[in-house]
């Protein structure tokens, strides 16, 4: 019996998630982490990067991966006030510095066969009231170490993941009316929620929610739309689509052959836009949280797929300099259908991150485009992939755009509309 077959059986007679204790509650969340998120192979190496709070949660997915047959599990820490302590005290140019050693490091790891998976839970405003040249420097340098690991995650050449932890500055953004303590609690429930383990059985939710957006990305593939036409208070955006572009959504096989769900939770359905053929005006439909520093109500212009201009009520000194960490951060990378009724969206809470917002609406991204999100993409350099329209930057941010309020049309090359979304949701 398969791996898989074994979970089945074993999640089909759990008792209701509401009878659980939080340790067991946390315990089912990283099974399902491991087996569905990564879907661990037997004899593969994982690497885990996570916030310090999140060790009770490690702890419990590296159980897990020994229990999948992993052969090493090696984890790296991050902590918000030693993060914090650079900006307040380090020399100038420290911010033009990353440990590209270690970085570099992880890109061995990843080309030998080792897993990846990311856990989530930084405070979102640690940054708040530090020098913004300094953050998009010390971005720019870590984005610089990082690219070549990070073009085997952008390329799906391995299996890999995001999973989220609740830590107390964050459940206070998050729920700023409770005690801290009570706020971590709602936050843990809202990502367990979210994350769709509180089910009789987690395994069998994530197939037929795989299964939908698949149904949802074959129908999309089959239109071969040339643009997509945003159009809501604050947006009236065309979105052209690279050629051969391919549709992609909920979990899929990764260059190593090993099926794995890169975002838990996920609802979109996303693929590659033009870089060329960006035109027209957007407003964001919620906050973007990014690299602890919190950017409002943003506002860009696009021409020729180059933003021209840009405005935020909050952060916007951050937002431009993003926009200019280089030639390709003012393009975009992806574009992606979300449904406002999708779970996270009817669930009221405003995550103040990325994995969650971003599937609570449509969104896009600025910079990266997916490899992936092409036919025989993974199989073409820089310079194929730019002759599809794929762009390249050393960033990849997506922000939300998408409402109960924002209608979709998909556009054909003689410029013929068809109604993809109406009301934020699908036609």
């Amino acid at each position: 019996m398969s791996d898989a077959a074994v979970l089945d059986q074993t999640m089909t007679s759990l008792p209701p998630f509401s009878s659980l204790t939080f340790e067991e509650k946390l315990d089912r969340f990283a099974e399902v982490a491991v087996r569905i998120g990564l879907n661990l192979a037997d004899g593969q190496e994982l690497l885990i990067s996570a916030p310090v709070e999140a060790m009770p949660l490690v702890r419990r997915i590296t159980e897990h991966a020994y229990k999948a047959g992993s052969k090493l599990v090696t984890t790296f820490y991050a902590d918000d006030p030693a993060v914090l302590a650079r900006y307040k005290y380090a020399k100038d140019e420290s911010f033009d510095y990353a440990a590209t050693w270690m970085h570099d490091g992880i890109a061995a790891a990843f080309r030998s066969g080792a897993a990846r998976l990311a856990i989530a839970g930084a405070n979102p405003a640690l940054l708040k009231g530090q020098d913004p040249a300094k953050i998009s420097r010390a971005n720019v340098a870590a984005s610089k170490a990082a690219k070549p690991a990070m073009e085997m995650i952008t390329r799906h050449e391995i299996n890999w993941s995001i999973v989220a932890c609740a830590t107390p500055e964050w459940a206070k953004l998050v729920f700023p009316s409770l005690p801290v303590e009570e706020a971590v609690a709602q936050l843990w429930e809202a990502i367990f929620t979210a994350s769709r383990v509180t089910g009789p059985n987690p395994v069998t939710d994530w197939k037929a929610h795989t299964a939908f957006l698949k149904s949802r990305v074959d129908k999309l593939n089959e239109k071969r739309y040339h643009a997509l036409r945003f159009k809501g208070p604050g947006t009236d955006l065309t979105v052209g689509l690279a050629d051969d572009h391919l549709w992609a959504g909920g979990g899929g096989p990764s260059g190593n052959g090993i099926f794995c769900n890169p975002n838990i939770p996920t609802e979109e359905c996303f693929t590659t836009p033009h870089k060329d053929r960006v035109d027209g005006y957007v407003t964001a439909s919620k906050p973007l949280s990014h690299q602890g520093s919190l950017i409002e109500n943003i506002s860009c212009t696009f021409e020729g797929g180059k933003i021209v201009s840009a405005t935020a009520s909050a952060g916007e000194e951050q937002l431009n300099r993003l926009i200019s960490t280089d030639d390709g951060a003012r393009r975009l990378g992806e574009v992606a259908l979300v449904p406002a009724s999708s779970p996270i969206a009817s669930s009221g809470v405003l995550f103040w991150n990325t994995l969650f917002d971003e599937n609570a609406a449509s969104h896009i991204a600025l910079g990266q485009a997916y490899a992936t999100c092409l036919i025989e993409g993974e199989h073409m350099d820089e310079i194929q992939l730019a002759a599809k329209g794929a762009n390249a930057s050393l960033i990849h941010v997506d922000w939300m755009i998408g409402s109960a309020a924002m209608d979709v049309d998909g556009l054909a090359a003689d410029g013929t509309a068809e109604p993809l979304m109406r009301g934020g949701e699908w036609v």
